[in-house]
C-alpha cells in the first residue's frame, strides 16, 4: 500500500486516480475543485466545509451530523428548518442557548438531570462495555473524559482564569494539536468511578459558576493568551458558557445513541 506523508501537493492535478478505500487524514483540500468524483460510501469525520459549493450532486441515503449555518439546498436555507425540528422533538434543547444568568442556571440543571438518567443506563452495563467504541466513536468513558476537558478549558481556563486547569484524565478532541502541557491519552482505561470523580468536580465548578453568574459578568469578555488552549482575546463569557452547554447536550445524545447499541450487544 502506497503512503504519502508530509508532502506539499498544492496546485497538483489529479485525474483518473483510484483512491478507493484510501485513508485521508489531516489533508488540506481548501479551494480544491472536485469534478466527477465518486464519494459513494465515503466517511467524512471532523471535516470543515466552510464556503463549500456542491453543484449537480446526488445526495441519496446521506447522513449529516454537525453544525449547520447558512446551508442552502436547492435554494432553501435548511439550517433554521433543522433547528426548529430538533427543538420540536426535544423541547429542552431550546433552553441550551440562554441569554441571562437565570437561563444558564436552568440549562445546567436540565443537563445534570438528563446526564443522571444516562449514567443510570450506563451503570447497568458491564464496565468493559463502557470502554467499547461504537462505529469508531469515543467510548462512554472517553466521552466523560472529553467533557471534563471541555469544562476545564471553557470554564476553568477561560472564565475563571486558571492557566492550567487540567487533570491527567482529560481528553481533547481527536484532531487537537499535541500541546506540551495538556493531557492527551486516548487509550487510558480508567474505571468509571475514577472518571466520575473528576466529572463531579468539573460539574460542581460549572454549577458554582452559573450559580453566582451576574448580568455584568455574563456581558463581559475574557482574554487568555498564555501557553495552553484556548488562546483568545476579548472572547465573550456568554459564548464560553454556550460552548459548555452545547458540548454537554450533544455528547449526551451521542452517548445515548451508543448505549442503544451496547445494550443490544450485552
Amino acid at each position: 500500500m502506497a503512503e504519502f506523508r508530509e508532502q506539499d501537493l498544492a496546485g497538483a492535478r489529479v485525474e483518473r486516480v483510484n483512491l478507493r478505500g484510501a485513508d485521508l487524514t489531516r489533508v488540506d483540500l481548501r479551494d480544491a475543485t472536485l469534478r466527477r468524483v465518486d464519494l459513494t460510501g465515503a466517511d467524512l469525520r471532523a471535516a470543515l466545509l466552510l464556503r463549500t459549493r456542491l453543484r449537480g450532486v446526488e445526495l441519496v441515503d446521506v447522513e449529516i451530523s454537525g453544525e449547520l449555518r447558512n446551508v442552502t439546498v436547492n435554494g432553501v436555507d435548511i439550517a433554521p428548518l433543522v433547528e426548529a425540528e430538533l427543538n420540536r422533538r426535544m423541547p429542552q434543547r431550546a433552553r441550551m442557548r440562554p441569554d441571562d444568568p437565570a437561563g444558564f442556571r436552568e440549562a445546567w440543571a436540565i443537563l445534570e438531570r438528563l446526564w443522571e438518567g444516562t449514567l443510570t443506563r450506563a451503570r447497568a452495563l458491564p464496565e468493559a462495555a463502557l470502554h467499547r467504541s461504537v462505529d469508531g466513536e469515543w467510548s462512554f468513558i472517553q466521552t466523560l473524559r472529553h467533557l471534563g476537558f471541555a469544562s476545564a478549558a471553557w470554564a476553568g481556563r477561560m472564565v475563571l482564569g486558571d492557566p492550567a486547569p487540567w487533570h491527567p484524565l482529560d481528553l481533547p478532541w481527536d484532531e487537537a494539536p499535541r500541546w506540551d502541557d495538556i493531557p492527551w491519552e486516548r487509550e487510558l482505561r480508567p474505571s468509571l468511578e475514577e472518571v466520575l470523580a473528576v466529572r463531579r468536580e468539573r460539574q460542581a465548578m460549572v454549577r458554582d459558576l452559573v450559580g453566582s453568574l451576574t448580568a455584568g459578568r455574563l456581558a463581559a469578555t475574557v482574554t487568555r493568551t498564555g501557553p495552553g488552549w484556548p488562546q483568545l482575546e476579548d472572547f465573550p463569557v456568554k459564548e464560553c458558557l454556550h460552548i459548555i452547554l452545547n458540548e454537554e447536550w450533544e455528547h449526551r445524545l451521542y452517548a445515548e445513541r451508543d448505549l442503544n447499541v451496547l445494550e443490544k450487544e450485552d
